[in-house]
């Protein structure tokens, strides 16, 4: 009799196997929706928005209204799609972290690190982001090797490309390390710091906000070039990131990034004729 109990609850769970494992494989076959088919279907193209960090975004403080490269690329994407553009405010750390949570569809002006590439993608430049210092008044420098003295005093802000590039190419100089941006420009205009290195966008912006500083200048031998990209989720639907990679090549081929970056620079005064000649964007 027990055999027979056995017997007949064996046969039962294999009877009902076959149900409960179809029930799994169409869980299985349900994947999650990618980013390419929610924003044609939600028609809103969500993007990591940064407050302050013109001449990629700029947001009027009086009406809300943000401005800027970045946001000007955003809506030529999502007048394709015939969506609008949310914002999420954010910072660039927690862009990526807003990616990974599928908070945001989008983060701009990112430099692919090794680090990052593990958990985000990333697609083609959308232009190469060069270096260089703000000096003091009457402070010059063409080379690293100019600012790789040990009576010359460099400021950066910490953790930041420019500390890994100081560090790097100018490690013999004094080297003051601050916390922020702000902190190395006021370090040179009081004359704590020679120099501050910046990249070409922040550094140009910089001596039109801050008369008192000297010119930038772009710092060559070696001349340092960063990737400037956009970050999307990892996901298997590659749709996305393929789109984004079509459309910065051929926005780049007919200079339209180029007039962008010119309309976010225009943000804080700086106009095409005071980028030196050196400098390519």
């Amino acid at each position: 009799m027990l055999s027979r109990r056995l017997f007949a609850a064996s046969a039962a769970a294999t009877a009902g196997a076959p149900a409960l494992l179809a029930g799994t494989a169409r869980a299985e076959a349900q994947p999650m929706e990618s980013t390419m088919e929610r924003i044609k279907s939600s028609k809103v193209l969500r993007i990591a928005a940064l407050p302050g960090e013109a001449p990629y975004f700029n947001k009027d403080l009086a009406t809300g209204a943000w401005s800027g490269m970045c946001i000007d690329m955003a809506n030529d994407m999502a007048k394709i799609f015939e969506a609008k553009v949310e914002y999420i405010e954010s910072t660039y750390g927690n862009s990526v972290l807003d990616l990974q949570s599928g908070k945001i569809d989008l983060a701009f002006s990112l430099n692919p690190t090794p680090l990052r590439a593990l958990v985000i993608d990333f697609t083609h430049p959308f232009y190469l982001h060069g270096f260089g210092m703000v000096g003091r008044k009457g402070f010059a420098a063409a080379n690293w090797a100019d600012l790789d003295k040990p009576d010359v005093k460099i400021a950066f802000d910490i953790g930041s490309v420019h500390e890994i590039s100081a560090r790097r190419f100018a490690s013999h100089a004094t080297l003051i390390a601050l916390k922020s941006r702000d902190d190395c420009i006021l370090a040179v205009q009081s004359g704590r710091a020679d120099c501050v290195i910046l990249a070409v966008n922040l550094g140009l912006t910089a001596i039109k906000k801050n008369p008192a500083l000297g010119t930038f200048q772009m710092l060559h031998q070696p001349r340092i070039q960063l990737p400037t990209c956009m970050g999307v989720r990892k996901e298997a639907n590659k749709d996305w990131r393929d789109f984004l990679n079509a459309w910065v090549d051929y926005n780049r081929g007919i200079q339209q990034i180029r007039e962008w970056l010119y309309g976010g620079l225009a943000i804080n005064g700086v106009k095409p004729e005071d980028i030196p000649p050196d400098v390519e964007l």
